[in-house]
């Protein structure tokens, strides 16, 4: 067979001297292709670790932590192009940061439905934490019954040659909502979107028994924490007799300086 490059004089030369320029542009793009997806990663570790210290504060300083637990989760390049295809939003990673904005998404899920709120208002109220917008699934609920609390964040992710705004989608729900979610996005994916009727209702129907044990359950909360008046265990750090060694201190300086100590009792045993 004759060699169609023969026919063409030049044509091999040409495409010899454009690799070079092609191999460059190829590795230009992973790298912006990789700038972009990590810095959706770094954004994820952010809120989680913004999350984690409310935990921890919740744990070390008040009655009861309201967080259950956190998980995140980030899109594939796969998922963003068909998402970008789909609203013809792109091709510019300016462009995709900008109209797709669930990529990033973290998950908190609380212990009560006050405590979605709580918890959503003291991370979007911190000074790095732009709020972009809200939607309040709890209040009004989807028709197939589905509950959560919504929010798109910007945070910045500080990077070597500068910062980005990055946007997160934050969801919060309380357990009961979430483990009605986890199902109902099983049967969603089992039927290919086509849900019969009958199973819909059923959900609609386990969407309001989820949202009446929530209430029933932080009622029983709050009568058990009125009742007993204790602290849960393991979140007193500080102990009477660190309370002892602390006081014990600031007298021996003051004994030092020539001051009297603090006229302060220690705890009684």
């Amino acid at each position: 067979m004759d060699d169609p490059l023969s026919e063409r004089p030049g044509r091999g030369d040409d495409v010899s001297a454009e690799l070079p320029e092609i191999l460059t542009s190829l590795s230009e793009a992973r790298v912006e292709l990789t700038k972009f997806i990590t810095a959706y990663q770094f954004a994820i570790q952010e809120i989680e670790t913004k999350v984690r210290i409310l935990q921890q504060e919740f744990q070390q300083l008040h009655r009861y932590n309201p967080i259950e637990h956190v998980s995140s989760r980030l899109k594939s390049m796969e998922s963003i192009i068909a998402k970008a295809r789909k609203t013809g939003c792109g091709p510019s990673l300016d462009e995709l940061r900008r109209e797709i904005r669930d990529i990033a998404g973290v998950r908190v899920v609380c212990s009560f439905t006050p405590d979605v709120y709580r918890i959503q208002e003291l991370l979007c109220r911190q000074s790095d934490v732009r709020l972009l917008q809200v939607k309040d699934y709890i209040a009004s609920p989807k028709p197939s019954g589905y509950r959560s609390l919504h929010a798109i964040v910007e945070i910045p992710v500080f990077l070597s040659d500068g910062s980005v705004q990055v946007p997160v989608e934050m969801q919060f729900r309380t357990s009961a909502q979430d483990f009605w979610a986890s199902l109902e996005h099983k049967i969603f994916y089992k039927y290919d979107h086509e849900v019969p009727a009958e199973i819909a209702q059923g959900l609609r129907d386990a969407a309001d028994a989820a949202s009446h044990l929530d209430a029933e359950m932080e009622r029983l909360s709050v009568a058990i924490q009125d009742l007993t008046g204790e602290e849960p265990p393991g979140s007193m750090t500080v102990t009477p007799g660190d309370v002892d060694d602390f006081l014990a201190l600031v007298r021996e300086s003051r004994a030092g300086r020539g001051r009297p100590g603090p006229d302060v009792a220690g705890p009684s045993a």
